[in-house]
């Protein structure tokens, strides 16, 4: 058996297409004619936009609108004006056009990728794929076809990439295995859209596995089984017939409140992070967002977005929630994003360093224009402005303090806004946790981060393999900084959500009932289960499960005991 993440739920049982990217090898040489080399791009290009037209119209069938939104996504970017005029700067100063493209892609690329965001390194994916395709253009390369699979076919890569899903017949594919990738790359969310099983980075999976060899692939579990005998056959394929039927059930949750079983109400809202998100969570019958994240207006770019340009991000967003609560976190970045034009340095501990809401404070005029398109987009929909990593009651008053200087300027210049907009704290530090009550006075509302919480709470790396089994917000220590959170924003009447990954959590679930969280954001995709997760309680079992865990020592025993019961 082979271990990796298991990124689009079910199972599936087939026999094995591997597929191997072709090299593209080129030797970088000095160009003479420069005109006819920029040319040669620029026919490249178009080539590269024709054939991702065809490739998100076929997404477009296949997969749905949003998903085909992703291959258009690809044609935004080579179209951008900046990026196709230093390439062809690169040229006439007489780089091959081969070696400009891949220098300049690979300076995005590795500014997305340092990043400890799994959305925003999903952007380093998209730029590597456009890479492939317009150097396979440049060097008169076929990428490869996996339209003709036939049926039963499980597809294994060393990634799956938008352009390649498009050719998916999905009738004929049962199964996905990759060497890379995670929950939020396009494989994933294009492997949940078409509902085949997926199972991403399993280490060596091309040289472990051959073409042909038949496997099953748990998409639930993360796992790949090789070599299944008839009786494991049976076993899994009872356990796809089951996986069908309760998925055709969660259906039954669409268009419903989130109620407990005893008729509290829940908001169950979502994680976005772009307007285009905004829209998947509509779709999915999210309540609202609960955590906009805005990096990627900042990321995507060789200068800082304008205050317009970030107003219609804003507003778009609120536009298409139609009066749902939009919560936008403000900017959350730091020594570990490699923004060039920010002059970010390079920190020995980032996490623990000049980020956030520390940098904002700092950098008061661009964290001005932010607040005030964040104002004016609150005139187009329920708007909120969440500030991350707050550690101190004073970075909260300055922050707020921001906010009236920006109403100000927007009152005298006669444009529309909420005077009224909640301004609401991250809570993912220990810190918050602890001034909690403090906070809680002078804050709109609290969302928990659990992500970050958990990992200053332990003080612990979970990508640190020799720490990591220390990180889990089942900790007797986090579980006592999420209570305490959640009870003194109740007694100070503000709502409290959460947004980290733990809100999704059914072993969570009843705890957070418990402690009295108002909201739980989660992604889009998880959504209807934890509605149906939140009816099954009552408030009094979800009461008897909690006196029960924070009697317990360890997250050993918390973890079982929630196992045995869920």
């Amino acid at each position: 058996m082979l271990k990796g993440i298991g990124a689009s739920e079910g199972y599936g049982i087939g026999k094995i297409m591997i597929v191997e990217e072709k090299k593209l090898e080129y030797t970088p040489h000095a160009v003479a004619d420069v005109t006819a080399e920029v040319q040669r791009y620029r026919d490249a290009v178009a080539a590269f936009i024709e054939d991702t037209k065809e490739q998100a119209a076929a997404l477009r069938i296949s997969a749905g609108e949003k998903e085909a939104e992703i291959m258009e996504g690809h044609i935004q970017i080579i179209n951008d004006p900046a990026m196709g005029t230093e390439i062809e700067n690169l040229i006439n100063g007489g780089t091959c056009a081969e070696a400009a493209v891949e220098q300049m892609l690979d300076m995005f690329i590795n500014i997305f990728s340092m990043t400890d965001d799994d959305l925003t390194r999903q952007r380093a994916s998209d730029l590597k794929d456009i890479k492939r395709a317009l150097l396979a253009h440049l060097l008169g390369i076929s990428e490869v076809k996996i339209s003709d699979a036939p049926a039963g076919t499980v597809l294994v890569a060393k990634e799956v990439t938008p352009s390649m899903t498009a050719g998916i017949n999905k009738d004929n594919i049962v199964g996905i295995i990759t060497e890379t990738g995670s929950q939020t790359s396009h494989s994933a969310i294009l492997a949940r859209a078409m509902e085949i099983p997926a199972v991403l980075s399993v280490p060596n999976a091309l040289s472990q596995l051959s073409s042909g060899e038949q496997v099953i692939v748990d998409g639930t579990n993360g796992e790949v089984i090789t070599a299944p005998s008839d009786e494991i056959i049976t076993d899994y394929t009872a356990r796809r017939d089951a996986f069908l039927r309760e998925k055709r059930e969660l259906e039954m949750f669409r268009g419903r409140r989130t109620r407990s079983a005893s008729g509290e109400e829940y908001e169950l809202c979502c994680n976005i992070g772009s307007p285009k998100d905004a829209g998947k969570a509509m779709e999915a019958d999210g309540e609202g967002v609960g955590l906009f994240r805005t990096e990627f207006l900042f990321m995507d770019r060789t200068a800082l977005p304008t205050e317009d340009e970030q107003f219609e991000a804003y507003k778009a967003a609120a536009v298409i929630l139609k009066g749902k609560p939009l919560i936008i976190r403000t900017l959350d970045i730091g020594g570990d994003k490699e923004i060039p034009y920010l002059g970010l340095e390079k920190e020995e501990n980032p996490f623990m360093g000049f980020r956030a809401i520390r940098y904002c404070l700092k950098n008061r005029e661009m964290f001005k224009s932010q607040i005030k398109a964040i104002l004016r987009a609150s005139a187009f929909g329920d708007v909120r402005i969440m500030f991350p990593l707050i550690t101190a009651v004073e970075e909260l008053r300055e922050g707020k303090a921001l906010v009236e200087e920006a109403k100000d300027y927007l009152r005298a210049s006669g444009i529309e806004f909420n005077e009224n907009i909640p301004v609401g704290v991250m809570t993912e530090t220990a810190a918050s946790g602890v001034i909690a009550d403090m906070l809680a006075k002078e804050a709109d509302f609290f969302s928990i981060g659990t992500n970050d919480l958990t990992g200053y709470t332990m003080a612990c790396d979970r990508g640190n393999s020799d720490v990591s089994y220390l990180y889990s917000p089942f900790q007797p220590s986090v579980l006592r900084m999420i209570k305490s959170i959640i009870e003194n924003g109740v007694k100070a009447g503000i709502p409290v959500g959460m947004c980290g990954e733990a809100a999704a959590n059914p072993m969570m679930i009843p705890l957070l009932m418990s402690f009295g969280l108002t909201e739980f954001s989660v992604s889009s995709v998880s959504v209807l289960k934890v509605r149906k997760c939140i009816a099954k309680w009552t408030k009094a079992e979800a009461d008897a499960v909690a006196e029960k865990v924070m009697t317990m020592s360890t997250e050993k025993e918390i973890t079982d005991y929630l196992k045995s019961i869920v």
